[in-house]
Protein backbone atom coordinates (compact mmCIF):
# COMPACT_ATOMS: atom_id res chain seq x y z
CA UNK A 1 0.00 0.00 0.00
CA UNK A 2 1.33 3.44 -0.90
CA UNK A 3 1.70 5.85 1.97
CA UNK A 4 -1.24 8.30 1.83
CA UNK A 5 -0.51 12.01 1.74
CA UNK A 6 -1.42 13.92 4.89
CA UNK A 7 -2.98 17.34 5.43
CA UNK A 8 -2.30 19.13 8.71
CA UNK A 9 -5.46 21.07 9.62
CA UNK A 10 -5.84 23.86 12.21
CA UNK A 11 -8.35 26.53 13.15
CA UNK A 12 -6.83 29.67 14.63
CA UNK A 13 -7.61 32.97 16.31
CA UNK A 14 -4.81 35.17 17.71
CA UNK A 15 -2.52 32.15 18.08
CA UNK A 16 0.83 33.69 17.09
CA UNK A 17 2.44 33.09 20.48
CA UNK A 18 2.17 29.30 20.18
CA UNK A 19 1.50 28.43 16.54
CA UNK A 20 5.16 28.09 15.54
CA UNK A 21 5.77 25.28 18.06
CA UNK A 22 2.67 23.48 16.83
CA UNK A 23 3.68 23.66 13.18
CA UNK A 24 7.30 22.73 13.91
CA UNK A 25 6.20 19.57 15.71
CA UNK A 26 4.14 18.29 12.76
CA UNK A 27 5.44 19.91 9.57
CA UNK A 28 7.67 16.94 8.68
CA UNK A 29 4.60 14.71 8.51
CA UNK A 30 2.44 17.00 6.39
CA UNK A 31 2.24 17.27 2.62
CA UNK A 32 -0.28 20.11 3.01
CA UNK A 33 -1.02 22.61 5.80
CA UNK A 34 -4.48 24.17 6.11
CA UNK A 35 -5.20 27.05 8.49
CA UNK A 36 -8.73 28.38 8.86
CA UNK A 37 -8.51 31.69 10.69
CA UNK A 38 -11.40 33.52 12.33
CA UNK A 39 -10.16 37.08 12.35
CA UNK A 40 -6.77 37.09 14.09
CA UNK A 41 -5.41 40.52 14.91
CA UNK A 42 -1.87 39.37 15.70
CA UNK A 43 0.75 37.73 13.46
CA UNK A 44 -1.05 34.37 13.21
CA UNK A 45 -1.73 34.57 9.47
CA UNK A 46 1.73 35.80 8.52
CA UNK A 47 3.36 33.12 10.67
CA UNK A 48 1.22 30.36 9.17
CA UNK A 49 2.07 31.52 5.65
CA UNK A 50 5.79 31.45 6.48
CA UNK A 51 5.34 27.75 7.19
CA UNK A 52 3.72 27.25 3.80
CA UNK A 53 0.15 27.02 5.08
CA UNK A 54 -2.83 27.80 2.89
CA UNK A 55 -4.79 30.29 4.99
CA UNK A 56 -8.54 30.79 4.59
CA UNK A 57 -10.63 33.30 6.53
CA UNK A 58 -13.98 32.46 8.11
CA UNK A 59 -15.87 34.16 10.98
CA UNK A 60 -16.21 31.67 13.81
CA UNK A 61 -19.06 29.19 13.30
CA UNK A 62 -18.64 27.19 16.50
CA UNK A 63 -15.92 24.63 17.12
CA UNK A 64 -17.50 21.65 15.36
CA UNK A 65 -18.68 23.50 12.23
CA UNK A 66 -15.41 25.46 12.01
CA UNK A 67 -13.32 22.30 12.15
CA UNK A 68 -15.53 20.51 9.63
CA UNK A 69 -15.06 23.39 7.22
CA UNK A 70 -11.29 23.33 7.77
CA UNK A 71 -11.18 19.59 7.04
CA UNK A 72 -13.15 20.14 3.81
CA UNK A 73 -10.40 22.51 2.62
CA UNK A 74 -7.67 19.88 2.91
CA UNK A 75 -6.08 18.59 -0.27
CA UNK A 76 -5.80 15.05 1.05
CA UNK A 77 -8.26 12.62 2.66
CA UNK A 78 -5.99 11.74 5.56
CA UNK A 79 -5.95 14.67 7.99
CA UNK A 80 -4.24 15.45 11.28
CA UNK A 81 -6.21 18.05 13.24
CA UNK A 82 -4.39 20.03 15.92
CA UNK A 83 -5.27 23.05 18.01
CA UNK A 84 -2.85 25.95 17.89
CA UNK A 85 -1.76 25.37 21.50
CA UNK A 86 -0.94 21.68 21.00
CA UNK A 87 2.23 19.99 19.79
CA UNK A 88 3.38 16.48 19.04
CA UNK A 89 6.06 14.80 21.11
CA UNK A 90 8.76 13.10 19.00
CA UNK A 91 7.37 9.71 20.06
CA UNK A 92 3.90 10.60 18.83
CA UNK A 93 5.25 12.00 15.56
CA UNK A 94 7.05 8.69 14.98
CA UNK A 95 3.88 6.74 15.78
CA UNK A 96 1.87 8.80 13.30
CA UNK A 97 4.48 8.28 10.58
CA UNK A 98 4.46 4.52 11.22
CA UNK A 99 0.65 4.35 11.12
CA UNK A 100 0.51 6.26 7.85
CA UNK A 101 3.08 3.95 6.28
CA UNK A 102 0.41 1.25 6.18
CA UNK A 103 -2.89 2.50 7.68
CA UNK A 104 -5.22 -0.32 8.69
CA UNK A 105 -7.75 1.79 10.62
CA UNK A 106 -10.12 4.60 9.69
CA UNK A 107 -8.85 6.80 12.52
CA UNK A 108 -6.29 6.91 15.30
CA UNK A 109 -6.39 8.33 18.81
CA UNK A 110 -3.62 9.26 21.22
CA UNK A 111 -3.25 10.61 24.74
CA UNK A 112 -3.19 14.33 25.41
CA UNK A 113 -1.27 15.71 28.39
CA UNK A 114 -2.73 18.97 29.69
CA UNK A 115 -0.80 21.73 31.41
CA UNK A 116 -2.52 23.52 34.29
CA UNK A 117 -1.09 25.84 36.95
CA UNK A 118 2.22 25.73 35.07
CA UNK A 119 2.69 21.94 35.10
CA UNK A 120 1.66 18.91 33.08
CA UNK A 121 -0.90 16.85 34.97
CA UNK A 122 -0.46 13.08 35.03
CA UNK A 123 -3.72 11.85 36.51
CA UNK A 124 -7.40 12.63 36.99
CA UNK A 125 -9.37 14.15 34.15
CA UNK A 126 -6.27 15.64 32.55
CA UNK A 127 -4.39 12.46 31.57
CA UNK A 128 -4.75 10.40 29.54
CA UNK A 129 -7.12 12.78 27.80
CA UNK A 130 -7.76 10.60 24.74
CA UNK A 131 -8.05 12.57 21.49
CA UNK A 132 -9.00 11.20 18.08
CA UNK A 133 -7.25 13.57 15.67
CA UNK A 134 -5.79 11.49 12.83
CA UNK A 135 -8.42 10.18 10.44
CA UNK A 136 -9.56 9.48 6.91
CA UNK A 137 -12.19 12.14 6.26
CA UNK A 138 -14.06 9.78 3.93
CA UNK A 139 -14.84 7.62 6.97
CA UNK A 140 -14.76 10.06 9.90
CA UNK A 141 -15.26 13.73 10.66
CA UNK A 142 -15.93 16.26 13.39
CA UNK A 143 -19.34 16.46 15.01
CA UNK A 144 -21.48 19.58 14.59
CA UNK A 145 -21.28 20.46 18.30
CA UNK A 146 -20.61 24.12 19.00
CA UNK A 147 -18.34 23.16 21.91
CA UNK A 148 -16.78 19.90 23.15
CA UNK A 149 -16.79 18.63 19.57
CA UNK A 150 -15.54 15.11 18.85
CA UNK A 151 -14.47 13.11 15.80
CA UNK A 152 -17.03 10.45 14.89
CA UNK A 153 -16.04 7.41 12.87
CA UNK A 154 -18.81 6.17 10.58
CA UNK A 155 -16.95 3.40 8.76
CA UNK A 156 -14.05 1.36 10.13
CA UNK A 157 -12.12 0.80 13.32
CA UNK A 158 -10.11 3.15 15.54
CA UNK A 159 -6.50 2.53 16.53
CA UNK A 160 -4.41 3.86 19.42
CA UNK A 161 -0.95 5.38 18.95
CA UNK A 162 1.92 5.67 21.41
CA UNK A 163 3.19 9.08 22.45
CA UNK A 164 1.59 12.20 23.90
CA UNK A 165 0.00 15.30 22.46
CA UNK A 166 1.10 18.19 24.66
CA UNK A 167 -1.57 20.80 25.37
CA UNK A 168 0.32 23.96 26.23
CA UNK A 169 -2.50 26.34 27.02
CA UNK A 170 -0.89 29.47 28.44
CA UNK A 171 -4.13 31.17 29.45
CA UNK A 172 -4.46 32.76 32.88
CA UNK A 173 -6.89 31.32 35.38
CA UNK A 174 -9.33 34.19 34.94
CA UNK A 175 -9.52 33.61 31.19
CA UNK A 176 -9.91 29.86 31.76
CA UNK A 177 -12.88 30.50 34.06
CA UNK A 178 -14.46 32.89 31.56
CA UNK A 179 -14.12 30.28 28.82
CA UNK A 180 -15.71 27.58 30.98
CA UNK A 181 -18.57 29.94 31.76
CA UNK A 182 -19.17 30.49 28.03
CA UNK A 183 -19.07 26.76 27.42
CA UNK A 184 -21.74 26.11 30.05
CA UNK A 185 -23.99 28.70 28.36
CA UNK A 186 -23.70 26.78 25.09
CA UNK A 187 -24.26 23.42 26.80
CA UNK A 188 -27.28 24.65 28.74
CA UNK A 189 -28.80 26.12 25.57
CA UNK A 190 -28.29 22.83 23.75
CA UNK A 191 -29.93 20.80 26.53
CA UNK A 192 -32.82 23.26 26.76
CA UNK A 193 -33.40 23.18 23.01
CA UNK A 194 -33.50 19.38 23.21
CA UNK A 195 -36.16 19.51 25.94
CA UNK A 196 -33.92 18.07 28.66
CA UNK A 197 -34.86 18.68 32.29
CA UNK A 198 -32.91 18.04 35.48
CA UNK A 199 -33.78 18.16 39.15
CA UNK A 200 -31.96 18.62 42.43
CA UNK A 201 -30.49 15.12 42.33
CA UNK A 202 -28.68 15.78 39.05
CA UNK A 203 -27.73 19.29 40.10
CA UNK A 204 -26.03 18.05 43.28
CA UNK A 205 -25.02 14.54 42.29
CA UNK A 206 -23.32 15.20 38.97
CA UNK A 207 -20.51 17.46 40.28
CA UNK A 208 -20.05 15.26 43.36
CA UNK A 209 -19.72 12.05 41.32
CA UNK A 210 -17.39 13.81 38.88
CA UNK A 211 -15.09 14.97 41.66
CA UNK A 212 -14.92 11.54 43.32
CA UNK A 213 -14.33 9.82 40.00
CA UNK A 214 -11.39 11.96 38.92
CA UNK A 215 -9.87 12.98 42.25
CA UNK A 216 -10.10 9.62 44.01
CA UNK A 217 -10.47 6.78 41.50
CA UNK A 218 -8.43 8.42 38.72
CA UNK A 219 -5.78 9.50 41.29
CA UNK A 220 -6.08 13.21 40.68
CA UNK A 221 -4.87 13.83 44.23
CA UNK A 222 -1.38 12.77 43.10
CA UNK A 223 -1.13 15.98 41.05
CA UNK A 224 -1.21 18.08 44.21
CA UNK A 225 -2.80 21.53 44.28
CA UNK A 226 -2.91 21.75 40.48
CA UNK A 227 -4.81 18.47 40.26
CA UNK A 228 -7.26 19.51 42.96
CA UNK A 229 -7.91 22.87 41.31
CA UNK A 230 -8.41 21.35 37.85
CA UNK A 231 -10.92 18.77 39.04
CA UNK A 232 -12.70 21.12 41.46
CA UNK A 233 -13.22 23.70 38.71
CA UNK A 234 -14.50 21.04 36.33
CA UNK A 235 -16.93 19.76 38.96
CA UNK A 236 -18.13 23.27 39.76
CA UNK A 237 -18.92 23.99 36.14
CA UNK A 238 -20.83 20.70 35.88
CA UNK A 239 -23.05 22.21 38.58
CA UNK A 240 -23.21 25.55 36.74
CA UNK A 241 -24.32 23.88 33.50
CA UNK A 242 -27.33 22.24 35.13
CA UNK A 243 -28.12 25.32 37.21
CA UNK A 244 -28.30 27.36 34.01
CA UNK A 245 -30.54 24.73 32.44
CA UNK A 246 -32.96 24.92 35.39
CA UNK A 247 -32.90 28.71 35.11
CA UNK A 248 -33.82 28.54 31.43
CA UNK A 249 -36.86 26.38 32.14
CA UNK A 250 -37.98 28.71 34.94
CA UNK A 251 -37.64 31.74 32.69
CA UNK A 252 -39.69 29.91 30.08
CA UNK A 253 -38.25 31.70 27.08
CA UNK A 254 -38.15 30.34 23.54
CA UNK A 255 -35.67 27.57 22.86
CA UNK A 256 -32.44 28.85 21.28
CA UNK A 257 -31.72 28.11 17.65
Amino acid sequence: MNKPALSLVLITHNAASQLAQTLESARALADDIVVLDSGSEDDTVALAERYGARVTHQPFLGFGPQKRLAVSLARHDWVLCLDADERLTPELAQSIAAALAAPDKAAYRFARRNRFFGRYLKHGEAYPDWCLRLFDRRRANWSEDMVHETVRVVDGATGTLAGDLLHDSAEELGHYLQKQNRYTDIQADKLYAAGKRVGALKLIGSPLVRFIRYYVFRLGFLDGAAGFAHIAIGSFFAFVKYAKLIERWRQGGPTPR
